[in-house]
């Protein structure tokens, strides 16, 4: 079994910021489907009856936890990619699936977006986690999990401060299902690294820790002990983009944040690190489409359903 450094499992969960934790209650009968899209990061519980994944879920990691005799008897007689009552599975969305009942199901769905779209959290995790047993791994985020959803759709907006109170319970119920995952022998082997590259991972985690600073390619090469050029093609292989594109989203998703909580353009303008509030707007609206005082008015508008 792979063992995770407790620590650094620690600041993975501390990463986790949800800007949207919105649960629903989908109820099932024999042989319909839940569609999961790509793009769409979704959390599901199930709290009665059976599905099955198309395609199988065979390639998620299945913990093995104590069950009676005659829970073993039902597991052995289930498809192998099936999740029963008192599974969780989680999909980041990056390619779509379908859950299929196989009998009369109930399920707890739960519509999930990162307040950073750059989050390490984000790159850290594989495509989807299955964690089987998940009411026996973590009872007390199962309960909350299994009371979450109401088939009302707008049970989660129609008082005041429901949205965050919802917010928080689907962080809680995420952070306890990749603690599950971790803690259980499901991480891969170095894990929570990023990548093979420990020099590498430090570059990231610096950006990360201080979006505002200045950093040039040569100030984060000297950060990975790399050459400027070395770097520069490492950071792009492994990584999926350039140091400058990878710093101005974590920049742009530091500042949607600063946003949300009140603060002012000019306030976060200068807190991550940009010349003038222009650039800083240019910035911004290249990467959401909006201005960064449209952004903060439509995220202090009240949510209705």
């Amino acid at each position: 079994m792979v063992t995770v450094d407790p620590e650094a499992l620690s600041q993975v969960l501390g990463a986790v910021d949800l800007r949207v934790g919105i649960a629903r209650r989908r109820r099932l009968d024999a042989a319909a489907l839940l569609p999961l899209s790509t793009g769409d990061s979704t959390l599901v519980y199930v709290a009665r009856g059976q599905v099955h994944g198309i395609p199988p879920l065979d390639s998620g990691c299945r913990l093995t936890v104590e069950r009676s005799s005659q829970q073993v008897a039902v597991d052995q007689g289930r498809p192998a990619s099936s999740l029963r009552a008192g599974d969780a599975f989680l999909t980041l969305g990056r390619a779509s699936l379908a859950l299929e009942a196989d009998a009369e199901t109930e399920l707890v769905v739960v519509d999930l977006a990162l307040a950073d779209a750059a989050s390490i959290v984000d790159a850290l995790l594989p495509d989807y986690i299955t964690v089987t047993g998940f009411d026996r791994l973590e009872p007390a985020a199962a309960a909350l999990a299994a009371g979450m959803g109401p088939l009302d759709p707008t049970a989660c907006s129609g008082r005041r401060g429901d949205p965050v109170i919802c917010r928080m319970m689907a962080t809680t119920v995420l952070l306890s299902v990749i603690r599950a995952w971790a803690e259980n022998g499901c991480a891969p082997e170095g894990w929570p690294r990023m990548s093979s590259d420990p020099f590498l991972d430090r570059v990231v985690e610096a950006i990360h820790e201080q979006p505002g600073r200045d950093w040039t390619v040569e100030r984060l090469a000297s950060v990975g002990a790399m050459s400027r050029s070395a770097f520069a093609e490492r950071f792009r292989s492994v990584i999926g983009r350039s140091p400058a594109d990878y710093v101005t989203e974590v920049r742009v998703d530091a500042a949607k944040r600063m946003l949300e909580e009140g603060r002012s353009v000019s306030e976060t303008s200068r807190a991550l690190g940009y010349a003038s509030d222009e650039g800083f707007s240019r910035a911004f609206r290249r990467r959401t489409g909006m201005t960064p005082s449209a952004w903060r008015a439509a995220a202090r508008t009240p949510v209705v359903a």
